[in-house]
C-alpha cells in the first residue's frame, strides 16, 4: 500500500458516496488507474464495505448501554459459544473481547430503559458462560465512528 491508496482511504473514509471520477479528481489520478486501485483495496480488504451512518435517535434507539462481561471459564469452547450467542443479538452492535478483565466489552442500542431491561433479563443474563455482567449507562457520546487518523 502506497501513499496513493492511503490519500484514496482517508477520501473514501470521509464521504464514501464519492464516485470513482470524483474520488480520482481528488486523489490527482485519472479515473482508470483510480478504479484499479480502489478494486485492488476492495480485493485485499483494505476496504470491507461501505454503508450508511444511521442516526440512532432517528430510528428510536438512542439508549446506549457498554456491558462488561466476564465469563467463568475462557475454554474454547465457552469463547465460541459466548461470542456466537451474542452474535445473534441484533442490539449488540458492537463487542470486544478484552485482555485482563472484564472478558468482553458488549455496546447495546434499545430504544429506552425497559427495553433495554428486558434485552438484559430475555438474553444477556443468559449469554454462555457468564459470570457477572456490569452494566454502564451512556450519557453521550463524544466522539461516535470517527475515521481512522490520517493513514500515512
Amino acid at each position: 500500500m502506497d501513499a496513493l491508496d492511503r490519500k484514496i482511504l482517508t477520501e473514501l473514509q470521509q464521504d464514501g458516496r464519492l464516485t470513482v471520477t470524483e474520488l480520482a479528481a481528488r486523489v490527482r489520478l485519472s479515473v482508470s488507474p483510480c478504479h484499479r486501485r480502489l478494486r485492488d483495496l476492495e480485493r485485499g480488504g483494505a476496504i470491507r464495505g461501505y454503508r450508511a451512518v444511521v442516526d440512532p435517535a432517528a430510528v428510536g434507539l438512542d439508549f446506549e448501554t457498554l456491558v462488561f462481561a466476564t465469563l467463568r471459564w475462557e475454554d474454547p469452547d465457552t469463547v465460541t459459544a459466548f461470542e456466537e450467542a451474542v452474535t445473534a443479538i441484533p442490539h449488540v452492535i458492537q463487542a470486544q473481547r478484552l485482555f485482563g478483565e472484564p472478558d468482553y466489552l458488549l455496546r447495546i442500542a434499545t430504544t429506552d430503559l425497559a427495553a433495554y431491561q428486558q434485552l438484559y433479563d430475555q438474553q444477556l443474563a443468559r449469554l454462555p458462560g457468564v459470570q457477572r455482567l456490569t452494566s454502564t449507562l451512556v450519557m453521550k457520546n463524544v466522539i461516535d465512528d470517527r475515521p481512522l487518523p490520517e493513514l500515512r
